[in-house]
């Protein structure tokens, strides 16, 4: 059975990218790009990896990330945290709400890939 992920993504050509990039390694990706809505899709999905972005319309990712870790059925959830911001203060406010890793766009494809493994390899 293929590892599922679930990318919290609201630009149409990044999840195309990353769908391309995971699927023909055998991933089965959703996707969903509404934050206001999304932690309750992650708790539904049940995904083995999230792939979520910092910026999204209704939440931020910081906001989904601090809900999901406050959830029993998804405080372990392996996250990677992406942004376009490579600030600093991103990458402090990720690793404050528990993401499990983080990554600026651009983010090449094996970098993607390799995360995204590892992640759902426990580590």
């Amino acid at each position: 059975m293929a590892k599922r992920v679930m990318l919290i993504e609201d630009e149409p050509s990044i999840i195309e990218a990353i769908r391309f990039i995971l699927s023909r390694d055998g991933w089965d990706v959703t996707a969903h790009s509404d934050g206001s809505t999304a932690a309750d899709v992650v708790a539904l999905a049940q995904p083995d990896v999230l792939i979520l972005d910092a910026m999204l319309p209704g939440r931020s990712g910081f906001e989904i990330l601090r809900d999901l870790r406050g959830r029993s059925e998804t405080s372990g959830l392996p996250v990677l945290m992406l942004t376009a911001k490579g600030q600093g203060k991103d990458r402090a406010l990720a690793e404050h709400y528990g993401a499990s890793r983080f990554m600026t766009k651009p983010f090449s494809n094996s970098e993607m890939l390799e995360t995204v493994k590892v992640l759902a390899d426990g580590a």
